[in-house]
């Protein structure tokens, strides 16, 4: 079993949001496997898919971007899944506006989801999938600018960023992480 986690945060007032992209892949995810139901479990949404032949199950935290290690840590210990057959999407400020770029551990760069996951976790050794929403506009908070919605012009741009962070995560669950890096890095 493989464990996809999106990151973002729940509720109307976020969708579409900077911070929320890596719900957005796994929306598309779930979308390209029938969209089946989703079940509320470990603090957070889950469905389990198949993609491209592979079993993966789909993650969305709703703990709080902030708070998602608890819903990682709780999804991790129940399918008693191994770091390396975890991949987490979120979305990086510090890389340009439709840039996507796979690691396969790491800091956490200063996403605050991504860093509740490694210390919860224990680990610096988990793949992610950061999705570029940058850069800070000069004279902004980056607390704010996360929280924004995209200017309508960019929201193309997401939309096709989206579409091959979806890709690279099939990618990844059909060829590893090595595979995936090389295609789309």
């Amino acid at each position: 079993m493989k464990l996809i986690i999106g990151l973002g945060n729940p509720g109307s007032a976020y969708r579409e949001t900077r911070h929320n992209v890596g719900f957005e892949v796994l929306d598309l995810l779930a979308r390209r496997a029938g969209d089946p139901q989703r079940r509320t479990r470990f603090q957070g949404e889950v469905v389990q898919v198949s993609l491209r032949g592979h079993t993966a199950l789909l993650l969305w935290p709703l703990t709080w971007m902030n708070l998602s290690g608890s819903a990682v840590l709780a999804a991790r210990d129940f399918y008693k899944i191994a770091e390396s057959d975890m991949l987490v999407t979120c979305d990086d400020f510090n890389l340009p506006l439709d840039t996507i770029r796979l690691r396969p551990s790491g800091s956490a760069g200063g996403q605050n989801g991504l860093a509740d996951i490694l210390a919860r976790l224990g680990s610096t050794s988990v793949p992610r999938l950061r999705l570029g929403i940058g850069p800070v506009p000069a004279g902004w908070k980056p607390a704010d600018f996360v929280l924004g919605k995209f200017a309508r012009p960019e929201r193309d741009a997401v939309a096709v960023m989206v579409e091959r962070a979806a890709d690279a995560v099939e990618e990844w669950l059909t060829r590893g992480i090595q595979a995936a890096m090389n295609r789309y890095n």
